[in-house]
């Protein structure tokens, strides 16, 4: 019975890193477009960063099959984009203020974030 609690802790805790604490690095959007793979539940990469006012292109390319994957949402900036297999998909955004914009797919298990700074 205490071997089937510490497994059950141990997933708990796993589940917590993954979903809540993990930070993925940083691309800073230098060239043109920055390409975004949606495979095995994350975005690759999963944040970029980019200067406010300035266009970036992400070319989303959806690799994994399951219903969650079949958008992505920009909340924040009331945009969305569905995300066929195997196609690439161009998104052009501009934001003009600083801050934080997360980017998920309809259920908010992928989960990505666009970095504006001055």
């Amino acid at each position: 019975m205490m071997i089937v609690n510490l497994i059950g802790i141990s997933l708990i805790a796993l589940i917590i890193w993954w979903f809540w604490i993990k930070k993925p690095q940083s691309l800073k959007a230098s060239s043109n477009v920055v390409e975004v793979i949606v495979e095995n539940g994350v975005y690759t990469p999963a944040r970029i960063e980019v200067k406010s006012g300035q266009t970036v292109k992400l070319s989303f390319i959806r690799k994994d099959p399951s219903p969650c994957a079949e958008k992505v949402i920009f909340d924040e900036l009331d945009l969305s984009f569905d995300l066929p297999i195997n196609k690439p998909v161009l998104v052009s955004i501009k934001p003009e203020q600083a801050g934080e914009y997360a980017f998920t797919c309809q259920m908010k298990m992928y989960v990505g974030s666009l970095n504006v700074s001055d």
